[in-house]
C-alpha cells in the first residue's frame, strides 16, 4: 500500500510527463533552435534580454504552445550566457546582467587569458543555471506563502542590503565609492517620483520624464570608457592570436572554488524569486560577495578569475528564480521574465496559482527545459570561443566603428528615441572621466539600479506600517546580514598600504606629476560637488514626499564630496586611482590625451550628425570617415564593410520592425523603400 500523499503523487506525476514531453524531438528541435538564436544575440552587444527576447515574439503568433515555449525558455536561458563572449572578450557587457563580468573577465583576455576566463564563466553558468533548475523544482510548491512573506518593508531592507556591496566594490577609497553610489541613485532618480509623479532633475527636457534606460546607463558607463581606452593603445584587445590553454585551467578554477559557485547560485535564485530585485542587480552582489570573502583582494578589476565566477553562476540561476513570481503570480520577476510572460500570454498559457496544480506539468517541462537549455548553451559557447575570440586579435580601429553602431543601436532600443543616444554619449563621458581618475564604475551602476525600488519600497512601508516598519522580523534578520556585511567590508576591504607605497617609487617622478594629477581631479570631483548641490537645490522645489529620497541622497553626498576635495587638496588620497601614468606624465602635452580629444570630437560629430541627417545616414558616413581617417583602410575595402553594416542595420530594422531616427535634413529618403 502507498504511503504517499496527494502532492507526493501528483510531483511525480508532473514530473514524468513533463519529461517525456521535454524528450520528444519537436521540442528538443524548437529549443536548440531557441538556443542558437539566444546566441547569436547575446553574442551581439546590448541586444541580450530584453531586446533580444522582443525581437522573438512577432514570431510565436500562431506555433504550436509547446514548440513555442521551447524557443522562448532556449532564448531565455542561453543570453545570460552568452553575453559572456562580449563582457569577456570586448569589455562590453552582452547585457545588463553581464556587467559585472566586465570587471575581471576583460582584463584576463587582455592577459591573454580569455580561454580561461571563458571556461570558469560557461562552467559557472552551467553550474548555476543547474541549480537553478534543481532548487526550482523543490520550491515551486511551497513558494508562495515564502513570496508573499516579502512586504515593501523587507524589500526596501534588500535595497539597502544591495547597497552595503558598495564598499567592497569602492576600491581604497571608501569616500569615492559613496559618491559614486550617489550618482547612481541620483541618475535613477531622474523623472517622476513614485510617491507624488512629481518630475524631478529633468531640466525641462522631455526625454528625462521617464528617467535615463539602464542599458543607456550600463553602456555608457563601461562599453563607452573601454572603447575610448582601446582606441587611444591602437592595439588589438589581445595581443595573442589565440585563446591560450586554459579551457580546463577555467573548468578546475569553478571546482576549486565550489563553494562561492554555491553561495552565488543560491543568492542567484533567491533573488531572482524576489519580484523587481532580479536582472541587474543580481550579478553585483554576488561580486560584490566574491570580493568580500576574498583575503586577497588587490586582484579585482585587474583579472581576478573569482570575479568572473561569482557573477556567472548567479545570473543563470536568477532566471530559474526569477520564474518563481513569474508563473505563481504573473508578477515578473525581472525584465527578461516580463517579455516571457508576455510570450506565455501570446501561446495561451496563463500564469497564476494553476501552474503550481493543474498545470504543473507545464510548469516542470519549463523547468527542465531551461536545465537542458543550460547543458545545450554553455556547450555551444564552449565550442565557438575558439571562433568568436578571434575578434579580440582584429586591430581595434577597424573594430570600433561596428561596436559603436552596435552601442547606440542597443542604447536606441531602450525608447527609440533621439534622445538615448545624447544620454548615452553624456553618461560615456561621464564614465571616460571615472575610469580616468578612478571614481568606481560598479559603485555608480548598482546605486543607478536599486534607486527607483529603494524609494518606492520606502514610501510603501512608510504608508503602510509608519516608521514601525523598522521592527518587523524579516527587516531584523536583513537589517543585520546588511550590517555583517559592512563590518566584513570595512574590516578586510581595505588592501594593505603597502601596494600604494610601491606606486610612488620614484619620488620625483611622483611629486612631478601630483600637481597636474590632483588638479584634475579637483576639477572633476568639483563638479561632482556642484551637481549634489543642484540635486539639492531641486529637492526644495517639491514637496515633502517628491523630496525626501533626493534631498537626503544629496545631503550627505554633499558631505562626502566635501571629504574627497579635502583629500584632494591636502594631498591625503587613500587611493592608487587605476591611472594611467603616461597620461599623468603630461597632462596637456600628452599624445594619448590628444588622442582621446580627438575621438571625443568623432563622438560628438556623429551624434550632431544624427540630429541633422539621421541615425541610419550618420552611420554610413562615420562608419567611412572613420575607417579611411583613423583606421588607414583603402577605399574599396572601407567601401564594402560600410554598406555590409548599413545592410545590417536595414535587416534588423525589418525585423523589429524599427524606424531609426530622422534628421532635422531629410536625406535618408533613399532608404525609405527597405524600410517601409
Amino acid at each position: 500500500m502507498s504511503t504517499r500523499n496527494p502532492w507526493e503523487k501528483m510531483i511525480i506525476e508532473a514530473l514524468g510527463n513533463a519529461f517525456t514531453v521535454i524528450f520528444t524531438g519537436t521540442h528538443l528541435l524548437y529549443l536548440i533552435g531557441g538556443v542558437f538564436l539566444g546566441l547569436l544575440i547575446g553574442i551581439t552587444p546590448g541586444l541580450g534580454g530584453i531586446a533580444g527576447l522582443s525581437m522573438l515574439l512577432p514570431f510565436l503568433y500562431g506555433m504550436d504552445p509547446v514548440s513555442a515555449l521551447a524557443m522562448l525558455v532556449g532564448l531565455v536561458v542561453v543570453i545570460p550566457t552568452s553575453d559572456t563572449f562580449t563582457s569577456v572578450l570586448m569589455g562590453i557587457p552582452g547585457s545588463s546582467a553581464s556587467q559585472a563580468t566586465v570587471l575581471d573577465g576583460f582584463p584576463l583576455a587582455k592577459q591573454g587569458h580569455a580561454a580561461r576566463a571563458l571556461g570558469a564563466a560557461f562552467s559557472a553558468s552551467l553550474f548555476g543555471g543547474l541549480f537553478g533548475a534543481v532548487i526550482l523544482t523543490l520550491i515551486v510548491v511551497i513558494a508562495r506563502p515564502i513570496i508573499l512573506a516579502f512586504g515593501s518593508a523587507e524589500l526596501f531592507m534588500l535595497t539597502v542590503l544591495g547597497l552595503s556591496m558598495v564598499g567592497v566594490l569602492a576600491g581604497k577609497s571608501l569616500v569615492k565609492g559613496i559618491s559614486a553610489c550617489g550618482i547612481g541613485l541620483v541618475l535613477g532618480s531622474i523623472g517622476g517620483a513614485p510617491a507624488t509623479s512629481e518630475y524631478r532633475l529633468y531640466m525641462g527636457f522631455e526625454y528625462l520624464t521617464d528617467g535615463i534606460p539602464l542599458v543607456v546607463v550600463g553602456l555608457g558607463i563601461f562599453a563607452v570608457p573601454e572603447i575610448m581606452d582601446l582606441l587611444r593603445q591602437n592595439s588589438a584587445i589581445s595581443k595573442s592570436a589565440e585563446l591560450g590553454s586554459g579551457w580546463f585551467d577555467g573548468l578546475r578554477d569553478m571546482i576549486r572554488n565550489k563553494w562561492l559557485c554555491f553561495r552565488c547560485a543560491a543568492l542567484g535564485t533567491i533573488i531572482g524569486i524576489l519580484p523587481g530585485l532580479g536582472g541587474s542587480v543580481v550579478d553585483w552582489i554576488s561580486y560584490g560577495h566574491a570580493v568580500q570573502t576574498t583575503k586577497d583582494k588587490s586582484k579585482f578589476g585587474k583579472g581576478e578569475i573569482r570575479g568572473v565566477l561569482g557573477p556567472e553562476s548567479s545570473n543563470n540561476a536568477k532566471e530559474g528564480g526569477g520564474l518563481v513570481p513569474t508563473l505563481l503570480f504573473g508578477i515578473p520577476g525581472s525584465g527578461s521574465m516580463a517579455v516571457f510572460l508576455g510570450g506565455m500570454s501570446l501561446i495561451g498559457l496563463e500564469a497564476g496559482p494553476a501552474m503550481v496544480s493543474a498545470d504543473l506539468e507545464i510548469t516542470y517541462v519549463i523547468v527542465w527545459s531551461l536545465a537542458l537549455a543550460n547543458v545545450v548553451g554553455a556547450t555551444s559557447c564552449l565550442f565557438l570561443s575558439k571562433w568568436v575570440a578571434k575578434l579580440t586579435t582584429v586591430r581595434y580601429h577597424l573594430l570600433a566603428p561596428f561596436m559603436i553602431m552596435v552601442i547606440t543601436f542597443a542604447a536606441f532600443q531602450a525608447t527609440r528615441d533621439i534622445g538615448d543616444l545624447v544620454a548615452l554619449f553624456c553618461v560615456g563621458a561621464l564614465g571616460v572621466l571615472m575610469k580616468r581618475f578612478g571614481w568606481p564604475r560598479p559603485a555608480l551602476l548598482i546605486g543607478f539600479v536599486l534607486a527607483a525600488g529603494m524609494e518606492t519600497y520606502l514610501y510603501q512601508a512608510i504608508q503602510f506600517d509608519g516608521v514601525g516598519f523598522l521592527a518587523k522580523p524579516g527587516v531584523i534578520i536583513i537589517g543585520v546580514l546588511t550590517v555583517v556585511s559592512v563590518f566584513f567590508s570595512l574590516k578586510f576591504g581595505r588592501v594593505n598600504s603597502e601596494e600604494s607605497v610601491a606606486a610612488n617609487e620614484n619620488e620625483a617622478d611622483a611629486s612631478s606629476r601630483k600637481p597636474t594629477k590632483l588638479h584634475a581631479q579637483a576639477v572633476f570631483a568639483g563638479i561632482v560637488f556642484l551637481i549634489f548641490v543642484m540635486v539639492l537645490l531641486d529637492a526644495f522645489k517639491h514637496s515633502f514626499l517628491g523630496a525626501v529620497f533626493t534631498g537626503t541622497v544629496a545631503s550627505v553626498m554633499i558631505v562626502t564630496s566635501v571629504i574627497v576635495l579635502y583629500k584632494l587638496a591636502t594631498g591625503k588620497t587613500d587611493d592608487d586611482a587605476n591611472y594611467d601614468l603616461e597620461i599623468d606624465a603630461g597632462y596637456v602635452n600628452n599624445p594619448s590625451i590628444s588622442k582621446m580629444r580627438t575621438y571625443a570630437i568623432w563622438f560628438l560629430a556623429y551624434l550632431v550628425g544624427c540630429f541633422v541627417f539621421g541615425y541610419l545616414v550618420t552611420n554610413a558616413v562615420f562608419f567611412m570617415s572613420f575607417l579611411l581617417g583613423e583606421a588607414k583602410v583603402s577605399w574599396k575595402r572601407s567601401g564594402f564593410l560600410t554598406v555590409c553594416a548599413t545592410a545590417f542595420l536595414i535587416i534588423l530594422a525589418k525585423v523589429m520592425v524599427l524606424e531609426f531616427p530622422e534628421g532635422l535634413i531629410h536625406v535618408a529618403s533613399i532608404f525609405d523603400t527597405f524600410l517601409a
